[in-house]
């Protein structure tokens, strides 16, 4: 496993002709993974809205009009439930998103019971809370939590340009703290930004270079939102979506590479190679915090056709 990557060779590979460079993902897929199988997250917001942060994709930013109902924390008994109904679906893990800058250790309390109720379910736990204290770090390890979401989001170079209120040093200091902590990490990026090839590179150079890859990759193509500044940025190419997809699945071999937000906005064909490629993870359910999402059994009449069943962990 490498975690000395130069930008030189991940900007080779994204220049590779695309069937020479699917093949080659598709290759180190089988090597590390069951090729037919998919793992299923489903994600529930539990905390919605009013936060202080200035990242210009989201419409939950207090900074932007996105037509957007602020809610407070959720109950602990609607979260449960709402665990309930993702393992009907089929989802193995259970994501909680919060919209905060950073907890208060009173909101770790509360989020630790949430823990705890959905793993007596017997489903895997996630929580995005924004960034992390060590004592609210180990408060979480402690409550059982499997696994922490921050994203990078995207380059360094390029961050200035999307979130000015924390610092790209912020987030690796949050991941480290995951990491000292024995929480599995969960981190990728958003692609379709109006980043450059080489901000797509220096984003997965960046992931595969962390001195352990992140168990789970997600990999998420901008929904663009009315009110945030990004509504109107130019598309990105699908094949470029999928080129990112696949040299993701070289650089980190064993991770799982998540195809997250903007998959209603896809083809299943397009779908369809981007697992050809090596994702093997996706978000179940019909929002991914705010936006939309393909629905379940749309989900499952794809898995169908493609012959993909679901099941498996992050190791």
């Amino acid at each position: 496993m490498r975690h000395d990557w130069q930008l030189s060779e991940v900007l080779a590979l994204f220049a590779k002709p695309f069937n020479d460079l699917v093949f080659q993902a598709q290759t180190v897929h089988r090597e590390n993974f069951d090729a037919n199988e998919i793992q299923v997250s489903s994600l529930l917001s539990i905390k919605t809205g009013s936060c202080s942060e200035d990242c210009a994709y989201c419409p939950q930013s207090a900074r932007y009009d996105a037509d957007l109902h602020p809610e407070a924390l959720l109950p602990v008994g609607e979260v449960v439930e709402a665990a309930k109904r993702a393992r009907e679906q089929g989802a193995s893990r259970f994501c909680m998103g919060a919209a905060w800058r950073q907890p208060k250790d009173r909101d770790i309390e509360r989020v630790v019971e949430m823990v705890r109720e959905v793993k007596s379910l017997g489903m895997e736990t996630c929580v995005t809370l924004g960034m992390l204290t060590s004592e609210q770090t180990e408060r979480l390890k402690e409550g059982g939590l499997d696994y922490y979401n921050h994203n990078l989001d995207t380059s360094e170079d390029y961050y200035s340009e999307i979130i000015t209120t924390r610092t790209y040093q912020d987030r690796l200091d949050t991941l480290q703290r995951v990491r000292e902590a024995g929480i599995n990490v969960c981190c990728g990026g958003i692609v379709g930004m109006g980043e450059s090839d080489a901000d797509r590179a220096k984003l997965l150079l960046e992931l595969a270079n962390l001195p352990k890859h992140p168990e789970s990759v997600p990999i998420n193509m901008l929904v663009q939102v009315q009110g945030t500044p990004l509504d109107g940025v130019e598309a990105l190419d699908p094949i470029v979506f999928v080129r990112t997809i696949a040299v993701a699945r070289i650089l980190m071999p064993t991770s799982r590479v998540r195809l997250s937000a903007g998959r209603s906005d896809m083809s299943d064909e397009m779908q369809a190679l981007c697992f050809l490629a090596g994702a093997n993870s996706i978000f179940y359910g019909e929002k991914l915090l705010t936006t939309d999402n393909p629905m379940t059994s749309s989900d499952r009449e794809l898995f169908h056709r493609l012959g993909l069943h679901t099941g498996g962990s992050c190791h």
